[in-house]
């Protein structure tokens, strides 16, 4: 039977553990609300400038723009993938990655040039292993991240897919449903695609519910750039959240693991301590019958 003294010892050291990630399980649970309330709000206004857009293509205009038109060209595609700058959440961080890496390989078997682009550090470091050097690496984007960081990044896309210079841009993150799903997705988000939603329950006479100043074209230029810019940012918002989910899962189940552990160690500590106090009684005996004679 193991040492009293050594089961002891590990017994401290399991609730020191236990003690560090019921502390994680709280930051990240308080950091999740904070960085859900945020991804919500952006969610709202995703939307509203959704409908705003297929409004205008179902007013009966003739909608163009060039963030809208399908381009036939592979000369270059950018593939960003956002990724956390701290472990200990559970499969977070390997599921982005491979999601990324797939869609790596497939811009690089369809396009003359690929450039890769990873925030955070753990997606840098892992696909450094994979012997994939990063064009661009980020390491500024937390669960706090701001609308005017992104906005940088957003314009700079913007620019060099209005140049001609870039030919698609794909983002791999983790969407965020709800607490309890979230899952790794890759999607195109240039060009922008269609404006038609789909609701054909609103297809009609929506079109008739907005006066445009100074013209329905004017405002579209506006509008379609900054659908961009607020669907790059719930990206980060969205991976923000569902990392701050995925370390408060494991955190809570690292605490009730180290617990399990300390139960089983208490009972294998107390019987090694029995036995050990059974043995000291019965030198004690022998000792004591060994004088008498």
């Amino acid at each position: 039977m193991a040492n009293a003294r050594a089961l002891d010892k590990r017994r401290k050291s399991v609730r020191n553990i236990r003690k560090i990630t019921r502390t994680m399980e709280l930051i990240a649970t308080a950091r999740f609300k904070k960085a859900m309330d945020r991804a919500s709000a952006a969610t709202a206004y995703t939307n509203q400038i959704t409908k705003l857009v297929s409004d205008l293509s179902k007013a009966g205009l003739e909608v163009s723009h060039p963030l809208l038109e399908q381009r036939t060209s592979t000369n270059k595609a950018v593939l960003l993938v956002l990724t956390a700058n701290r472990g200990l959440c559970g499969g977070y961080n390997g599921n982005v990655q491979r999601a990324g890496l797939r869609r790596w390989n497939e811009l690089q078997a369809g396009y003359t040039e690929s450039e890769l682009e990873v925030s955070g550090k753990r997606g840098i470091g892992a696909f450094k292993y994979r012997g994939v050097i990063a064009d661009r690496t980020y390491m500024q984007f937390e669960d706090k991240t701001r609308y005017e960081e992104v906005e940088e990044l957003a314009d700079r896309y913007l620019e060099a897919y209005t140049l001609g210079e870039v030919d698609r841009l794909d983002v791999a993150y983790t969407k965020f449903e709800n607490v309890a799903r979230q899952y790794p997705v890759v999607e195109t988000l240039l060009p922008l695609g269609s404006l038609d939603t789909g609701d054909e329950d609103e297809a009609a006479g929506s079109g008739g519910d907005y006066e445009f100043f100074p013209s329905a074209e004017s405002v579209l230029k506006e509008v379609v750039p900054a659908s961009f810019k607020i669907k790059l940012f719930k990206c980060f918002l969205d991976a923000a959240v569902s990392e701050q989910v995925s370390r408060m899962v494991a955190m809570k189940g690292a605490t009730e693991n180290a617990g399990e552990l300390i139960k089983q160690l208490s009972m294998t500590y107390n019987r090694a301590r029995q036995s050990q106090i059974t043995g000291e009684i019965m030198e004690i005996i022998g000792g004591v019958e060994a004088l008498n004679k």
